[in-house]
C-alpha cells in the first residue's frame, strides 16, 4: 500500500506556512479560503503582529502569520535525528502516531512493503540489548531495506550507548540522522514514544490520565523520557513509587513542575495503584549499582506487581512494562487483560517504522 496516498486523507495537525495574510474589508470575498483545506482538519496556533493601514480609502488589516508546517505527505520530517523526549510537542506526536498506524496496517498486510527500499541501516550498540534492537532491524525490514554495518555505508544510525548524552555527541558529527536507542541513565527517546502511544491505544486518551512511575526511577532512561512526554498533555498527575535510594532525580521534578504538572511522590505502591490509568513498572537494574551490591539487593524486590495489585487497579486502567522484567510483575498477571506490556512491546515495532520512514523519507 502506498503511505503517500494513505496520509492525504489523514486529518492534519499543524498549520500552513503562510508569512503574510492580507485581509481588507470589500477586498477579499467571504470564501476567499475555500478550496483543498475544505476536507482537512488544520490545527492553527498563529503569531500575529496587526498594523492598520488606508489604502485608497479602504481599512485593511496587515497579519504577520508566523506558523508551523503542516505535516502533510511529502513534506519533510522537522526533526534530523531523535535523541531526547524534550525535542516533541503534541501537534508532533499526533502526528507520528497517526503515521504508526498506518505502519500497524502495512505490518498485518501480506505484501512485502518498499517505502525504505535502497536504504540501509546501522545499529551501534555498546550496550546489550535483544528487544529494541531486533525492533529497529524488524521495523526496517518490514519497510523493504536491509542491514548495513557502521563499517559500510548506511542513511541512519540506531545506537545504545553506556554514556550519557552520547546520542546527542554522534548526531553533531555524523551527517545522517541518529537515533537514540538509550544513552546510559538519561534518556531512551523511541520508548517513550511507544509508551505513550500504547497509552493512548490502551486509555483512549492522554489529557487528565494518572500514572504511576514505580521502580528503579534514578537510574531508568525510559521513566525519564516518559515523563517528558507525558508533560505535553493537560491536566495529568504523576505518582513516583519507588525505593528510597532510586527515587526519581530533582531534574525531572523541577521540569514537571515548571511545565505545570502535579507530581507526587509516595511508598504505598498498592494505595497509588488503585486511582492510576497506568501503572508503569520497571526493574531494578543490577549494572547501574556497579560494585554495590548491598544497594542493589536493598533496593530489589520492595515493589512487586502481583494478582493483590490487579484487584485494588480501576476497571480500565493497565500495567506497563518497558522489558526485559526480573520478578518485578508476576507470571500470573500475564494473562489478565489489564496486563498491556506485550502490546506495549509490539507497538514498538509500529513506532519506529514510523521513525525511520519519517527519517528518511518524510511525511
Amino acid at each position: 500500500m502506498s503511505i503517500t496516498s494513505s496520509l492525504t486523507s489523514a486529518t492534519l495537525c499543524g498549520s500552513l506556512v503562510s508569512p503574510k495574510a492580507l485581509a481588507c474589508s470589500n477586498a477579499f470575498p467571504s470564501n476567499h479560503l475555500s478550496g483543498p483545506l475544505e476536507s482537512s482538519k488544520i490545527c492553527v496556533t498563529p503569531y500575529l503582529k496587526k498594523s492598520i493601514a488606508q489604502v485608497q480609502g479602504i481599512r485593511c488589516h496587515a497579519m504577520q502569520v508566523e506558523t508551523r508546517e503542516a505535516f502533510t505527505a511529502g513534506k519533510k520530517f522537522q526533526l534530523s535525528d531523535v535523541i531526547e523526549g524534550q525535542e516533541f510537542d503534541r501537534e508532533m506526536l499526533s502526528a507520528i502516531f497517526d503515521v504508526a498506524r498506518e505502519m500497524e496496517k502495512i505490518e498485518k498486510s501480506s505484501s512485502q512493503s518498499e517505502i525504505l527500499k535502497g536504504y540501509l541501516m546501522a545499529t551501534l550498540f555498546y550496550e546489550p540489548s535483544t528487544r529494541t534492537r531486533l525492533s529497529f532491524e524488524f521495523a526496517m525490514k518490514r519497510l523493504g531495506d536491509t542491514i548495513g554495518t557502521v563499517e559500510g555505508y548506511s542513511d541512519i544510525i540506531v545506537m545504545r550507548h553506556f554514556e550519557s548524552d552520547a546520542a546527542k555527541k554522534a548526531a553533531a558529527t555524523a551527517n545522517i540522522p541518529v537515533i537514540n536507542a538509550g544513552d546510559g541513565p538519561e534518556e531512551h527517546s523511541t520508548q517513550a514514544l511507544l509508551d505513550v502511544y500504547t497509552i493512548q491505544s490502551e486509555i483512549g486518551k492522554l489529557d487528565g490520565i494518572s500514572v504511576d512511575l514505580v521502580g528503579d526511577l534514578a537510574n531508568g532512561r525510559t521513566v525519564r523520557s516518559l515523563a517528558y512526554l507525558l508533560a505535553k498533555f493537560k491536566d495529568v498527575k504523576i505518582y513516583f513509587v519507588s525505593p528510597e535510594i532510586v527515587k526519581m532525580k530533582d531534574d525531572i521534578k523541577d521540569y514537571l513542575t515548571s511545565n505545570g504538572v502535579e507530581w507526587e511522590e509516595s511508598s504505598d505502591l498498592m494505595e497509588v495503584a488503585s486511582k492510576c490509568d497506568v501503572v508503569y513498572q520497571t526493574r531494578i537494574q543490577r549494572e547501574r549499582f556497579g560494585d554495590r551490591l548491598d544497594l542493589y539487593k536493598a533496593a530489589c524486590g520492595k515493589y512487586i506487581v502481583d494478582e493483590a495489585l490487579l484487584g485494588v487497579m480501576q476497571k480500565n486502567a493497565v500495567i506497563m512494562h518497558p522489558l526485559p522484567r526480573l520478578n518485578e510483575i508476576t507470571a500470573d498477571v500475564d494473562a489478565d487483560p489489564i496486563a498491556a506490556f506485550f502490546r506495549q512491546a509490539k507497538n514498538g515495532l509500529f513506532i519506529r517504522m514510523a521513525l525511520l520512514k519519517l527519517l528518511l523519507v518524510g511525511w
